[in-house]
């Protein structure tokens, strides 16, 4: 185990002796790292548990109190997965509510200078977030989904896997998978066309994508019947029917917004 000499570590935490933990670092109380974790100077963490071979690099904020008025002191947790890469800056809070309530992050994940998770958030696996991207408390983020720099969510909302925002955007509503967004407030700009070749998609699962949210997007009917058409149309397309069951289960309803550039996106 490498402990630097000025690092002040908590009699209940539990660092196996793979862990490697810089200069300055304080880890406070109950606070259980995976193997080989790396936590570079000046990291600050308390209430947490982090994955095996997850870096944190300086200034980072782990497991802290949320910024929530309602917390009263409960006994909750942020949990993060195995191979995330935290940089500088970036805010995880605990979570709110009930003893044993988490702020769950999955692995692989990779969050930029200065990015914040508010309490009670679910991040999936292999999730990014350009510097300074904030999402407030109990949002959930889908598996691959990328959030551009300075771009900002409302709590409670949802954002689907695979979606990519431009920075400087902003959601209050939800972000359905597979998505393109941008703008303040957001608009969606089709399917994330690279994101999904990229993420291994064949061109016939894209082209279904493509003419499901060219469906959606048309509003020659409600969003109902829409949600009707594409589990019709494709009914052995699990993508498409994610989508219609996102859209069914939205609270806070989805963005649709304009077709822009949705027949020049070559697959």
């Amino acid at each position: 185990m490498a402990i630097h000499q000025t690092a002040i570590i908590a009699d209940n935490a539990i660092i196996p002796a793979s862990c490697e933990i810089g200069a300055n670092v304080i880890i406070g109380e109950n606070v259980v790292l995976g193997e080989n974790v790396k936590i570079v100077a000046n990291a600050y963490l308390e209430n947490c548990e982090i994955g095996d071979n997850t870096i944190i690099y300086p200034f980072a904020s782990l497991g802290t109190a949320p910024q929530d008025l309602s917390y009263k002191g409960q006994k909750t947790k942020a949990v993060i997965g195995k191979d995330c890469i935290i940089k500088e800056y970036v805010t995880i809070n605990r979570a709110a509510g009930d003893d044993g309530n988490i702020t769950k992050v999955g692995n692989k994940c990779l969050f930029m200078a200065s990015a914040h998770v508010a309490h009670n958030c679910v991040v999936e696996d292999e999730a990014i977030f350009a510097n300074l991207a904030t999402i407030g408390g109990h949002v959930h983020v889908g598996k691959g989904a990328f959030l551009g720099g300075m771009s900002v969510y409302h709590q409670n909302i949802r954002i689907g896997e695979y979606v990519i925002v431009s920075g400087f955007s902003a959601a209050r509503m939800d972000i359905p998978p597979f998505a393109k967004v941008a703008s303040a407030p957001a608009i969606l700009h089709g399917p994330n066309v690279i994101g999904l070749k990229r993420r291994g998609f064949s061109k016939e699962e894209i082209q279904n994508i493509r003419e499901a949210y060219k469906l959606i997007q048309a509003r020659t009917t409600t969003l109902t019947n829409v949600v009707k058409q594409l589990e019709e149309t494709y009914p052995n397309d699990k993508n498409v029917l994610r989508i219609a069951e996102f859209i069914k289960t939205s609270k806070r309803g989805i963005y649709l917004g304009r077709l822009n550039n949705l027949a020049n996106d070559e697959v």
